[in-house]
């Protein structure tokens, strides 16, 4: 019997699939190569995250926590032509707000720049690097093509002496910009480009955001990435494809630079949305041009776009877990992102009554003065978020929509004659409307039955329709911000001459939106579904207690459905 239990104790047992990264990890840490896990999330600060990033962040601080290792947030701020204190602040917002923990591992590239010299002039004096006179130009000149082998610099058999003094004079300023440069000496003949004696060192007369003018040589990134990886102890450092071709250099200036268990470096493919935008190139236009307000525009998927936005660290998180980590780049569907926000929000927030097309219900028989407040519960689908009270009179708001003079079939609000729910309140029944000089409904009328109450417990006749209102007394007016993408999603991103194909309808701001008092209270970042028009938050930037604006995070209504 013991025997049988065993076997259906296994059986129950979830079945862990692990990706390929934590196969590789796994199988390393039990050969030897390592005896720990150590991860890091290495972000240039020359711009925002983006949706991509947050994939990147997940998925290292995710291994790091699985296998009860450490995870380091280092800024690989080693070209000072692009980098900004503001770019470094707001990455570091965006990790902690993800719940990537970094408060005792935070290191910048910029303080190892002692360490990474003193790398180089150890390569100089191995004959591992020279220092070489030919323009940019020159270089790429020589380097060749796939197809052609490239050609040795003229420069290239300088005597170690004579490279360390020329280095040293770079360092000192003796040079200007592009005069001279430090490279690696490997192989000329090598098929693979980037082993085509890289540049490691150049020129730069700049200040740096971290050490002011303290130096005017700078390392690339191929040279100074896994020097930073080695110094830290990363074991893994894990990386997008467009890498996997640098690898083997990544792995030569470790082994070159004698470091001890050096880092291992495995790719994984980058996360690609449908019809967004992403690069740090385009988005910097969209700002400069005021197409957007910044690099927080909701209409863009940075992070702090998203954030902005109402977008949760719970539902990129979801999102990403659903993406999954794979080796072969692929897009994924915009949609995708959306239901998981959805799929968050749903239980968790209360749902509010908002008009954002508001037209006047008055109900004839209800009498002239009187308020009361309803008992209404904030999410029915959660009956722990409890109930709120709502304001209800006379005269309403109610959505423009909501009411037709000649309905078409099937239709079932607000029509002369017909009767439906104001939720949780009365039956009403509409008995006609006014209308301005040019026949715009400007006010709707109905009467109500006092027995329908809801919760009365009122069994009667039924209805087929219910809308939501807001008690125009109370009603408190907001701003509304509807987004959808910033370029176009039928004729494509880009445009033939390279430009974005942007949507000319990608924000629509709605001015005179009425809402229940209590939503008028909410402050930044606070979001709830507006009954039938969506999932909103308070805006960060712009909202104020006198003037609130919501953003809509996003509709109801969804394309994308899980496979089966």
């Amino acid at each position: 019997m013991a025997e049988k239990d065993t076997v259906m104790e296994t059986e129950e047992k979830e079945v862990v699939s692990k990706n390929f990264i934590e196969q590789e990890i796994d199988k390393d840490l039990a050969e030897g190569v390592y005896d720990h896990v150590q991860t890091r999330f290495p972000p240039e600060p020359n711009g925002y995250l983006h949706i991509g990033h947050a994939k990147s962040i997940l998925l290292n601080y995710g291994l790091a926590q699985k296998y009860g290792g450490k995870f380091n947030l280092r800024f690989d701020d080693t070209n000072p032509t692009k980098e900004k204190t503001e770019f470094v602040e707001s990455i570091m917002a965006d990790v902690k707000w993800l719940g990537a923990d970094f408060d005792d591992r935070l290191f910048f590239a910029s303080n190892y720049f002692e360490q990474m010299y003193q790398c180089a002039v150890f390569l100089i004096k191995k004959g591992k690097a020279f220092v070489c006179d030919l323009t940019a130009e020159e270089i790429r000149e020589y380097r060749g093509d796939f197809t052609t082998p490239g050609k040795e610099s003229p420069y290239r058999n300088r005597t170690p002496e004579e490279n360390l003094k020329l280095f040293e004079d770079m360092k000192d300023g003796k040079y200007r910009d592009g005069e001279k440069v430090l490279r690696a000496k490997i192989d000329m003949a090598s098929p693979n480009i980037n082993m085509r004696d890289p540049v490691i060192y150049r020129v730069a007369h700049m200040a740096h955001h971290n050490t002011g003018d303290k130096w005017c040589i700078y390392p690339m990134y191929d040279f100074a990435h896994p020097i930073e990886d080695a110094i830290e102890k990363i074991t893994h450092s894990i990386c997008t494809l467009e890498f996997e071709d640098h690898r083997p250099l990544y792995d030569w200036v470790v082994r070159e630079c004698e470091f001890e268990n050096p880092p291992r470096q495995i790719e994984f493919a980058k996360l690609y949305l449908t019809n967004v935008v992403t690069g740090k190139r385009y988005i910097k236009k969209l700002v400069e041009d005021g197409i957007v307000d910044g690099w927080d525009d909701p209409r863009l998927v940075s992070i702090a776009a998203l954030r902005r936005r109402g977008y949760t660290p719970e539902a990129i998180k979801m999102f990403v877990d659903l993406v999954g980590v794979s080796k072969a780049n692929s897009s994924v569907d915009y949609a995708m992102l959306e239901y998981c926000i959805r799929e968050d929000l749903k239980l968790k927030r209360p749902r509010m009554m908002a008009i954002l097309d508001p037209v006047k219900l008055v109900i004839d028989n209800y009498p002239e003065g009187q308020t009361e407040l309803l008992d209404v519960p904030n999410n029915l689908e959660n009956p722990e978020l409890g109930d709120r009270k709502v304001p209800f009179g006379r005269e309403l708001y109610i959505e423009r929509e909501d009411f037709m003079e000649e309905p078409p079939k099937k239709y079932f609000r607000m029509f002369p004659g017909n009767e439906v729910r104001l939720m949780g309140a009365y039956f009403v029944t509409c008995t006609g409307c006014e209308k301005d000089e040019n026949g715009n409904v400007t006010v709707v009328h109905g009467t109500y039955d006092p027995e329908t109450k809801s919760g009365s417990g009122f069994e009667g006749r039924k209805v087929k329709g219910t809308i939501h209102w807001v008690a125009v007394p109370t009603a408190r007016q907001v701003e509304c911000r509807l987004y959808e993408n910033i370029v176009d999603e039928e004729k494509g991103k880009m445009n033939e001459d390279g430009s974005l194909n942007l949507n000319p309808n990608s924000l629509t701001v709605l001015k005179n939106c009425f809402v229940e008092p209590a939503l008028a209270e909410g402050k930044a970042y606070d979001s709830y579904q507006f009954v039938r028009n969506g999932f909103f938050c308070v805006d960060c930037k712009d909202s104020t207690p006198e003037q609130p604006v919501f953003n809509r995070i996003v509709s109801l209504k969804s394309s994308f459905r899980l496979p089966k």
